[in-house]
């Protein structure tokens, strides 16, 4: 496919941030490289190389080795493993997908995050033959706490065990009793085989006891832009445009709600208060724009407003607070003391071992 060809495809689409994530050896760089190549997303050097290098370092007895698409790094290859996030871009005829292929190894567990940070779906890989693992649960359990309301579960390698519902049946169970407490609004099961492609692009008849969407279905049609719409306005200020003397626009992102000609809205640091009059984006004016939208606000007052700036509803604004309540996410075997005075002046902070010594941080 050509440069060309799939810049015509993307622009238009509706676009899904989201990872691929589990435990090692799960198969998650397998499955991008196999969505990649049945896409048709590849350019044709891309597919070419790919040939070359699966005779070279591949895995698959001389067949194509499509995790070689996402480990580009040396040590990747040498190891068969994952150690930083890889980002790959594709598109189908509905929708445009930003995917983050993110490491299995615990002690990479600090980048799979980073993967984690902007998606707004999770891709959760279990070998069909282990079952759910620690790292599985680790996994789930951050992308919970970073906001991911949407999973799919991709039980792969289905065919290592026959294509068996019974090993599908069982994993399902097992993953749902755990993820009850992580507040996952969908949660689609999907068995898989991302070697072979049975279920990603197109239905397999060797899980002829499967009823549900494939991977790429399910992906081109998942709902994740309600959720950010039903929310309070949050508009984050990119910069100030000013185009001319006689313009003085606010460009920036909605990340939730809506926003629309005539709304009210105030200013989260000042308080100031004004109304939309116009909004502006590089295809011309709406009336409305909601999560996800990136435009220019055209205000009747000329308010004191900075990059950065948080604007809101004047009737839905962000509460201010002195006090924070906060998960932490500890990525250390090091357990960690910190204690405050009454007045949150800090008396303690350091490194805690086995052996009582302590490290004060720099």
């Amino acid at each position: 496919m050509s440069a060309l060809t799939w810049i015509s495809r993307a622009q238009g689409r509706n676009l899904l941030r989201f990872l691929t994530c589990g435990s090692v050896d799960d198969g998650k760089s397998t499955l991008i490289g196999r969505l990649l190549t049945d896409t048709h997303s590849l350019y044709d050097d891309q597919f070419e190389a790919l040939k070359a290098d699966s005779c070279r370092y591949g895995a698959t007895g001389g067949q194509l080795d499509f995790a070689l698409l996402l480990d580009g790094l040396q040590v990747e290859r040498e190891q068969a493993i994952t150690i930083d996030v890889a980002y790959r871009f594709f598109s189908t005829k509905r929708r445009s997908f930003i995917v983050a292929d993110t490491p299995g190894h615990e002690q990479y567990t600090r980048n799979m995050v980073t993967g984690a940070s902007t998606a707004d779906l999770a891709v959760i890989l279990v070998d069909a033959r282990k079952g759910v693992l620690p790292q599985t649960r680790r996994h789930s359990t951050i992308c919970s706490l970073l906001g991911i309301r949407h999973v799919a579960l991709a039980i792969n390698k289905i065919d290592l065990t026959d294509y068996a519902k019974q090993a599908f049946d069982r994993i399902v169970q097992d993953y749902l009793s755990f993820a009850e407490r992580l507040h996952f609004r969908t949660i689609v099961s999907i068995p898989l085989s991302a070697r072979f492609g049975d279920n990603i692009i197109a239905r397999s008849s060797n899980t002829p006891w499967y009823k549900g969407p494939t991977l790429l279905d399910h992906l081109e049609s998942v709902d994740v832009d309600t959720d950010l719409k039903v929310q309070a306005l949050r508009f984050v200020v990119g910069r100030i445009n000013r185009s001319n003397a006689d313009f003085r626009g606010v460009t920036g992102r909605v990340a939730t709600g809506c926003l629309r000609v005539g709304d009210e809205v105030v200013v989260a640091s000042s308080g100031a208060v004004g109304s939309i009059v116009r909004i502006f984006t590089a295809d011309g004016e709406l009336r409305e724009a909601c999560a996800g939208s990136v435009v220019t606000l055209a205000l009747a007052e000329d308010l004191d407003i900075g990059r950065g700036e948080l604007i809101s509803h004047r009737h839905g604004r962000p509460q201010s607070s002195d006090q924070v309540a906060a998960h932490l996410l500890w990525m250390s075997e090091r357990s960690w003391t910190i204690l405050f005075d009454a007045n949150w002046q800090l008396l303690e902070s350091g490194y805690h071992f086995d052996d009582q010594t302590q490290d004060k941080p720099q």
